[in-house]
């Protein structure tokens, strides 16, 4: 209290300055508008920011929550999308609508990826889905931009991905302006690039052109998103592949769906039994 005391003593003069100053400053801006509206406006824009930054600050603290719902709200859709998709191809086959059934062909369960790796000859990504989630091995893994691998190893809560950056990949793909396949594989050179060989010789393609999924395995659905062809051969021959540049960069993936094929095992079944 003695400090408080002594401090007012010491400083009273310059005080009492200020207090005349702040009172000065006020009757200007109340009596002239010009000065008031400046006032007024620099205080709008000092507030105006602060509010701003507290806003975006807060956005960025809930970003975790909002992706996790966007993540919930796309699955859902792919969902419907995959029963509305299989409502349609059974209308087109003719069948007769009192006996159609509204079941997907694939079923989405959305995952996070945990560990990624990219540098190596056979890269790996590791999810947080496992056998309690209904994961199993041969198993698409995807997101919203395209492909990213398949399940090879599962435990109770996590699953191990085989990325397409593996030397072991070997992926059905097609051109999505006709019907011709081929394979992707990855040569362990650029980390963006993968490459389609197999391609018949009569097929008609030009840089710039999307690849996606052929939907010829019980693994991807057909359609799925890689990437655009950015080099092409002179000559076309049987020894010969192109260039493709993923949608996805492959070093910054973050939430996932893990692509469940319902009709994987009778279409296994039936294979085998033809063999």
């Amino acid at each position: 209290m003695q400090q408080l005391i002594y401090f007012f003593q010491k400083y009273k003069f310059f005080l009492f300055f200020l207090f005349l100053e702040i009172i000065a400053v006020a009757l200007i801006i109340n009596n002239h508008s010009f000065h008031k509206s400046k006032f007024i406006s620099s205080t709008n824009f000092i507030t105006g920011g602060l509010y701003q930054k507290s806003s975006n600050l807060s956005e960025y603290f809930s970003l975790k929550e909002k992706n996790l719902v966007l993540v919930e709200e796309n699955l859902s859709l792919k969902n419907k999308l995959e029963r509305l998709n299989s409502y349609f191809d059974s209308i087109s086959s003719h069948q007769v609508i009192d006996t159609i059934k509204l079941n997907p062909d694939y079923t989405y369960t959305s995952g996070k990826i945990i560990k990624n790796s990219y540098s190596k000859t056979d890269n790996f990504i590791t999810i947080n889905r496992g056998k309690n989630d209904d994961i199993s091995k041969e198993m698409a893994v995807i997101n919203s931009k395209g492909i990213i691998g398949i399940t090879d190893n599962v435990s109770n809560n996590f699953a191990r991905v085989q990325s397409i950056l593996n030397s072991k990949s070997n992926i059905n793909a097609k051109f999505k302006n006709n019907h011709h396949y081929g394979t992707l594989i990855w040569n362990g050179e650029n980390y963006n690039i993968v490459q389609l060989t197999d391609i018949p010789r009569q097929a008609v393609f030009k840089v710039g052109d999307t690849i996606i999924t052929g939907g010829r395995s019980t693994i991807f659905p057909e359609g799925i998103p890689i990437g655009t062809i950015i080099k092409v051969p002179e000559e076309l021959s049987a020894v010969n592949s192109i260039d493709i540049k993923l949608f996805n960069d492959m070093s910054n993936l973050g939430y996932i769906y893990v692509v469940t094929n319902l009709h994987k095992e009778e279409i296994k079944n039936l294979d085998n039994n033809n063999e």
